[in-house]
């Protein structure tokens, strides 16, 4: 069985493309990959490491008229889970040039979510190597997970990548 859960959303994208990475660097024999999109809280409980992935901007920004998406739906089931000996982390696409007034928002959306769960939370970055004006997805100076940005920075997506699952490797106590 797997040891660590990365549920992300949506999929078909860069969400989906990082989840891969993440999964590669970690092994495959060590990861699930998981859609959020109709998944249930069993789910979730089958881990005791979960990793989410998200994406900052989407159609929900520009619809206001949107149904729930795959988030949205997810999130919801989060409170259905004993968080009680998990560790979480995060990771979140964006756009710091095209929005850097909400780039990585949704890792603090996502990161709220599990707070209010009192989810073990892991995995915070630095700031340092990007160029944005505000972020939901900061506390104290830094980002609550992993900010990735293949539009503006795509070159740099790997190492970070890379680095960050590293660091997971220890946080994650193995």
């Amino acid at each position: 069985m797997a040891q660590i859960g990365v549920f992300y959303g949506p999929e078909k994208g860069s969400v989906e493309k990082v989840a891969q990475k993440i999964a590669e660097i970690f092994g495959a024999d060590r990861v699930e990959l998981i859609p959020v999109k109709g998944c249930e809280a069993s789910e979730l409980a089958r881990f005791d490491k979960l990793i989410f992935g998200v994406s900052t901007i989407g159609k929900t920004n520009w619809d206001t008229e949107h149904t729930a998406n795959d988030w949205d739906v997810f999130a919801t089931k989060l409170k259905d889970v004993n968080w009680k000996g998990k560790t979480t982390a995060i990771f979140g696409l964006g756009d710091q040039l095209t929005y850097p007034h909400h780039f990585g928002d949704a890792i603090g959306w996502v990161y709220e979510r599990l707070e209010a769960q009192k989810a073990n939370v892991v995995g915070f970055c630095s700031t340092e190597g990007y160029t944005f004006e505000e972020s939901e997805g900061l506390r104290d100076g830094q980002f609550m997970g992993l900010p990735i940005d293949e539009d503006s920075q795509p070159d740099q997506t790997d190492v970070r990548i890379s680095n960050w699952v590293n660091r997971l490797i220890n946080e994650f106590g193995f």
